[in-house]
């Protein structure tokens, strides 16, 4: 699978992880260079509160695209620390 945003791939791996339709990849399958820290965080009421990437690429920004989960919950702890996106990313095969 692949995370395509702004013309750049923003991860790739064999080892998603699909929750809820989303692809969830491995942190080191990110290309770190693309992602700001955002100072956002959601709650999910069975997988626990989410933090938030913005993506920074080829002069464009895209706010709060991606997210994970640094401490999930216990049903959702395959993913936590993995990586999904939204907001025109495209997750492609």
């Amino acid at each position: 699978m692949k995370a395509i945003w702004n013309g750049e791939t923003i991860a790739e791996s064999d080892d998603t992880i699909v929750i809820e339709g989303n692809h969830y990849f491995p942190a080191e399958a990110v290309k770190k260079e693309f992602l700001k820290k955002s100072e956002t965080n959601t709650v999910c009421p069975w997988k626990g509160t989410a933090s938030y990437y913005t993506l920074e690429v080829n002069d464009d920004t895209n706010k709060d695209a991606a997210w994970y989960y640094p401490e999930a919950k216990e049903a959702a702890k395959p993913i936590e620390g993995r990586v999904a996106f939204w907001k025109g990313v495209e997750v492609v095969e």
